[in-house]
Parts: C-alpha cells; sequence; structure tokens
C-alpha cells in the first residue's frame, strides 16, 4: 500500500503544451509510481476540461476547480488595496482551501507537494501540519522586476511593487515549508542569497527533464502537417503565446531580426507556434514571411522540419522548455542569454548565444542558406542529462526529510 500524498498545482497538468503544465505533468506521472496522489489544480481553460479523465488515471483523488481569467483577474486586483501580492486573491478560492483541509484530515496525509507560489496559501491557512516541499521553480519576483523594467507609467510601479510584494512573500513560504525547491542550480543559489539565514539549507534544487522518446526526429508526427512543412524553408517559435515574456520574445524578432532576415532569405518563412496568441502577436502575421499558426495538437513538426528554433527572451527565469525540446528534435537554437540561462556544458556547436540582432539575423541567415542543418549533438546532450526520471528522483529525498 502506498503513502498518500498531497499535490497541489495552480493548473491542470494536462496537456502537456506550456512549461508548467509539462513539468507538473511528469512531476504527477512519477508521484503515482510512489504514492497514493491527491490532486488539486485549477482549470483555467475550458478546452481543459475535456483532459480530467486522463489526469485521473494517474490520481487517487482529484479537485478540479474552473476558474475564469478574467474574473481573477479582477480578483487580483483586490491585492493592490490588501498588500497582497496579485496573484494571491487570483488564485484564491474557498472551495479548494476546503478540500485542502478535509482530504488532509481524512486521509491522514502527512506529506505534500506544492508547485508554484500561489498554491502555498492553502498550507499556510490550514490547521493541519503535514511535511511541506515547496516547488517555486524559479524567483517568480525577480520576473516582475523584468517586466517593470519594460513598462512605464502605471503599469511600471504596479509591477515594481509586485516585485516587492511577491519577493517578501516568497521569502516567508520559505521559512514556513520544509523544503523549497528551484528548477535549476542559479535560480537556488540566487534565493538563498535573500532569504533569511536560518531556512538557506532548506533550499533545494529540482530539475525539468524532457521526453526525449516523445521528443525525437524519429517520433511519428502528423502525416499532413509534416509534408506541408518539410516543403518550407523556416525557422521556428514555440510557446504559449498568451505568456508577456513569450510576446516579448517575438515582437523583438519580428522587428528587429527579421527584416535582416528576409532580405537575404526572400523565401524564408518564420512560424510562431503556440495557443491563445495575443491582438499583438497576431498583428505579426501581416508581416511577410510570419505565420502564427495559434493552438496546435502537436509542435514537433514544425521542430522537426525547421532550419533552427529561435528563443530570443529579454525576460526568463530558469530552464526554457522550448530549448529543450528544439534541441531533442535535433533542432539548431539561437537564444538570447536569458533564454539559456540554466543550461550548464551544452554543445556550442548547435546552440548560439546572441542579444544582437545583427548577430542574430546572421547566425538565422546562415542556417537558411544550408541544405541541411541538423544538431545531433544536441539530441545526444539531452538523452545524457534530461532524462525526469534522473531529475526528480532528489524530491523522494525532500518528501522524506524532517527539519525541527
Amino acid at each position: 500500500m502506498k503513502e498518500p500524498l498531497l499535490y497541489l498545482c495552480h493548473r491542470i497538468p494536462y496537456p502537456p503544451n506550456k512549461g508548467d503544465k509539462i513539468a507538473n505533468y511528469h512531476i504527477l506521472k512519477f508521484l503515482s509510481r510512489h504514492f497514493d496522489v491527491y490532486l488539486g489544480c485549477f482549470i483555467d481553460d475550458p478546452f481543459d476540461l475535456q483532459y480530467r479523465a486522463k489526469v485521473e488515471q494517474y490520481c487517487k483523488e482529484s479537485m478540479f476547480v474552473q476558474i475564469s481569467p478574467a474574473y481573477c483577474k479582477l480578483k487580483g486586483v483586490t491585492a493592490l488595496f490588501t498588500g497582497q501580492p496579485i496573484t494571491l486573491p487570483y488564485y484564491s478560492r474557498k472551495a479548494m482551501q476546503q478540500w485542502v483541509d478535509a482530504t488532509i484530515e481524512g486521509h491522514q496525509i502527512d506529506k505534500a507537494l506544492v508547485v508554484s507560489g500561489c498554491m502555498a496559501q492553502y498550507l499556510i491557512a490550514s490547521p493541519h501540519s503535514p511535511h511541506t516541499v515547496m516547488h517555486f521553480v524559479d524567483i517568480d519576483s525577480d520576473k516582475w522586476r523584468q517586466y517593470a523594467e519594460k513598462k512605464q507609467g502605471i503599469m511600471r510601479a504596479i509591477y515594481q511593487r509586485e516585485h516587492r510584494v511577491l519577493g517578501e512573500y516568497e521569502k516567508k513560504v520559505a521559512s514556513k515549508f520544509d523544503v523549497s525547491c528551484f528548477v535549476t542550480k542559479a535560480e537556488t543559489e540566487a534565493f538563498r542569497c535573500i532569504a533569511e539565514t536560518p531556512f538557506r539549507e532548506r533550499i533545494k534544487t529540482l530539475e525539468n527533464g524532457l521526453d526525449s522518446e516523445f521528443f525525437s526526429p524519429g517520433s511519428a508526427v502528423p502525416a499532413e502537417e509534416s509534408y506541408c512543412l518539410e516543403k518550407e524553408n523556416y525557422v521556428v517559435f514555440t510557446g504559449a503565446m498568451d505568456y508577456w515574456a513569450n510576446e516579448d520574445a517575438v515582437v523583438w524578432f519580428a522587428n528587429k531580426v527579421w527584416p535582416k532576415v528576409l532580405a537575404e532569405v526572400p523565401d524564408a518563412k518564420f512560424y510562431i507556434v503556440g495557443s491563445s496568441p495575443t491582438s499583438g502577436v497576431r498583428a505579426l502575421a501581416d508581416i511577410p514571411g510570419i505565420t502564427v499558426t495559434g493552438r496546435v495538437v502537436d509542435v514537433r513538426p514544425y521542430l522537426q522540419h525547421a532550419k533552427a528554433a529561435v528563443a530570443p527572451m529579454r525576460i526568463a527565469r530558469g530552464v526554457q522548455n522550448k530549448i529543450l525540446e528544439a534541441m531533442a528534435m535535433s533542432c539548431p537554437v539561437i537564444a538570447s542569454p536569458q533564454g539559456i540561462e540554466g543550461l550548464e556544458n551544452y554543445p556550442p556547436s548547435h546552440v548560439a548565444v546572441s542579444e544582437s540582432a545583427i548577430d542574430s539575423a546572421r547566425w538565422v541567415i546562415g542556417k537558411l542558406q544550408a541544405e541541411q542543418s541538423e544538431a545531433k549533438a544536441s539530441r545526444e546532450w539531452i538523452e545524457q542529462h534530461y532524462s525526469w526520471d534522473a531529475q526528480l528522483s532528489p524530491l523522494l529525498g525532500y518528501l522524506q526529510c524532517h527539519h525541527a
């Protein structure tokens, strides 16, 4: 008989089509082999309702709370008048708190894993005290600092406030949880530097992996899409396109890099692949050579036939799954220093790093003008370093540790 474990994450961990959902899906699968998992999460996209049964197969019990992003944003505004980080009221629901308390008590749960700082509130407010592991993933408060640097006026002030208030909340959470994790060693060390001294030894690293069997150049991909794409000469960006850091990246690339590329390679295409593109992203489709796909069933065909993947992130923390996926598909990558942060000892012959529009354009032009563009060493590196089981194995130890 397996031990019970409470697992909270802020979004249903399926389909694995964006950063947090990819990691949380693999964490859920990993945990289900070792524990009876009691999962609590939110569904913020009606499209994802169809996947509840898929998630439930890994759970002893589950609690899905459907939320409206528009209503959540209104709730988030209340934080400006209460001294809270915006994400706390955004993800605060009485039904979730009641379920957490009843589940811990009813099933005598003494271990809990929480992913994302906004979900920590449910254990902080609980009358029960299980052994708790908090997976922050990255230092979210620092992303708000980066956002503030890109904004002006009232939005800059709001983002600066969120950076400050959320930073204090992150330190509070770390002081109350038994173990706190971050997705890279660099993030771990950065948070240790700002955490209060008594809790620094509780701060650990829990790195992401990659499903290299799924993301494989030889994997089965939808034939119709693959047939169309193999005739194109293109580069690709993948990611959830309602995420501001992704929008900022493709807008910069489209305006600063793409005109230089098109001047040298007139038949070139730039595919922006990902769900929920904002109006700013959709407008890029008016630029010659740029296609905005919106939601796709499978990103692999786009990576399989691309001459290169681009990740010009100007705002980023942790490891970018889009880079790992491209590398696993033997697709060359060019990334900004921020985008590549967290990756160590990667094969430099197939992963270029640049924040210069001119240098980025020159590299992309070279790939588009080449007959073939493969990065086999990148795939071999992924296979050696990014197995999910190997990356998640420290979690079992963190869930066993007890601190006075």
